[in-house]
């Protein structure tokens, strides 16, 4: 039997809870400890290294398991038990930053290039030009991370709603085989063009092409998000406008991904940390209604991670991935706020998690994008 990730429904997720793992009393206390070593030090997070949030091997395991357990049948994890109401929001993010020295590197997530996102209504609009989700209480259409592995850690939960939805991209692919198998192809073609909407890095197109469903026979991929492919349309007149076949695998992967059948909701509870394989799975978000005190709004801290461990990509998706060898840094919306600290700390700490590594520079600048729709 595979050890890899496999395609499941949402009814085989309830029926196994082995993708949950639960924190001992150990475990946490190795967290605690390590986050008063690094008050203590109180270096700035691009700075620290792991020597500066020491975890025992206990702990150091634990979050071991986590990112394996995200590479393996679920492709995805929940850890429970992190102390996180004994934090305060600035002690929250330091621990979680040092965790993640741990599991992998950090990618920059926005235009402002910020490496730890928080995820809260601030006000922000959904479904508009340069729109993101993570900054407003609205649902979610079904997408992935641009990273290998999207890591949430909840803090505080909403007055309703917010309820987070994941389902398998494999089991998805296999759908489509059963009701159109025609469109696998058309799903698997490169020229899907997607927004960057505005987290670009100055030298690159305001779009990318990358297509929706993998074509390797071992390594699954897949990556849909209609918001940017539809903003792309709107967006961008130079564009090639979708086709009739495009538009179908559209609508159906938008018919199969919030079925009961396929997708399976969980509330996050504070402590918990959602771990999500962005290669094999997929998630959305419903709405949510907030607290009016402050302190009290639902928020969560989000990761994009290149991990160690993590599968090669096509040679398709090199446009938008850049690195697409296994275990490789790659992935993040380059932004254009990157300095030289967090350029030191992308090669110190691939170094230290014994990853590829390469300095960036864009496969596709926007003099080159102009020259592949010159021949489109």
């Amino acid at each position: 039997m595979t050890s890899g990730p496999q395609p499941w429904k949402a009814e085989d997720v309830r029926r196994d809870n082995s993708w949950i793992l639960r924190l001992s009393p150990e475990e946490v206390d190795g967290f605690r400890t390590a986050l008063a070593h690094a008050l203590a030090v109180n270096r700035p997070l691009l700075e620290m290294e792991q020597a500066d949030f020491p975890l025992p091997d206990c702990s150091c395991l634990a979050l071991e398991r986590a990112i394996a357990t995200t590479q393996g049948r679920w492709g995805m994890c929940l850890v429970k038990g992190f102390p996180t109401g004994e934090w305060s929001e600035a002690d929250m993010r330091i621990a979680y930053w040092g965790m993640s020295l741990y599991m992998g590197v950090a990618r920059p997530q926005n235009r402002f290039s910020e490496i730890i996102s928080d995820v809260r209504d601030v006000g922000g609009s959904y479904k508009v030009k340069g729109g993101r989700g993570y900054n407003t209480n609205a649902g979610l259409d079904f997408h992935q991370d641009s990273c290998d592995v999207v890591a949430l850690l909840c803090r505080r939960i909403a007055k309703s709603g917010g309820t987070s939805k994941v389902m398998s991209s494999l089991a998805l692919r296999d759908r489509v085989k059963e009701l159109r198998s025609d469109l696998i192809p058309v799903l698997q073609d490169q020229n899907w063009f997607h927004s960057y909407q505005g987290a670009q890095h100055p030298s690159q197109p305001g779009f990318y092409r990358c297509p929706i469903l993998g074509d390797d026979q071992k390594y699954f991929c897949a990556r849909a998000n209609r918001k940017n492919t539809v903003a792309a349309q709107h967006d961008f007149p130079e564009v090639p406008r979708l086709t009739k076949q495009q538009e179908e695998a559209l609508d159906l992967l938008d018919t199969i991904m919030p079925s009961d059948e396929y997708c399976y909701g969980m509330d996050l509870e504070p402590g918990d940390m959602q771990l999500l394989n962005s290669f094999v799975t997929l998630h959305s978000r419903t709405p949510f209604e907030d607290y009016e005190d402050p302190d009290q709004k639902r928020h969560l801290m989000r990761l994009w991670l290149s991990i160690p461990t993590s599968q090669p990509l096509p040679p398709k998706w090199a446009e938008y991935w850049d690195d697409v060898r296994a275990g490789a840094v790659r992935g993040g919306y380059r932004g254009s706020s990157i300095t030289s600290q967090v350029l030191a700390y992308e090669k110190r700490q691939a170094e230290t998690m014994k990853m590829h590594f390469k300095p960036w520079d864009p496969l596709v600048k926007q003099e080159d994008m102009a020259r592949i729709l010159a021949v489109h």
